[in-house]
């Protein structure tokens, strides 16, 4: 009897050592966006290393759309490779910073090859404009409107982690 229970015993706590192996291991590349400052996960979308996505918003005082563009690279840091927009003016910038090219395309201005490094990016969803948006797939083909996950105003920290599978559950799956 005592030989039953001491099997018992060690198979479930085995059970239980993988269990939390399974529940609490980080697994899954994402885009996570953390509540500022915070390790609380707002909302998430699975990302891979060389994947790209884009980050459009709508310039509060031109009006008009301005598009960064970013690449997932393998540390889980992010690369901004290129901005786009309409017109200079307040908060645009106006050359080549950091080694890009400055190009006139279509009626837009474009500074590519911008080579800029970040571990996270820092953002506020607009409270007056709240045009934020999230692009992303081999087309560019999915949209995430960042009002139908943020509140106007919020700020959030995003970055590329390893999730696991009990903060997949906890987190809010960004899909078109």
């Amino acid at each position: 009897m005592k030989k039953m229970f001491t099997k018992r015993m060690i198979l479930s706590i085995l059970l239980l050592f993988v269990l939390s192996i399974i529940i609490f291991f980080p697994f899954r590349t994402a885009l996570v966006f953390y509540k500022q400052n915070t390790s609380q996960i707002v909302a998430y979308l699975p990302i891979e290393e060389g994947n790209s996505f884009q980050i459009i918003f709508t310039h509060s005082i031109h009006l008009t759309d301005v598009v960064e563009e970013y690449e997932v690279l393998s540390d889980h840091s992010i690369k901004q490779n290129e901005i786009i927009y309409e017109h200079y003016g307040i908060g645009m910038p106006a050359n080549d910073a950091d080694g890009g090219t400055l190009v006139y395309e279509d009626g837009k201005i474009h500074i590519k090859d911008m080579n800029r490094v970040f571990p996270y990016i820092n953002l506020r969803n607009a409270k007056e404009v709240p045009k934020y948006r999230l692009v992303w797939g081999e087309t560019l083909e999915h949209i995430a409107w960042f009002k139908d996950y943020f509140e106007p105003g919020a700020r959030f920290t995003v970055k590329i982690d390893n999730l696991s599978l009990w903060q997949i559950l906890k987190g809010v799956k960004i899909h078109e």
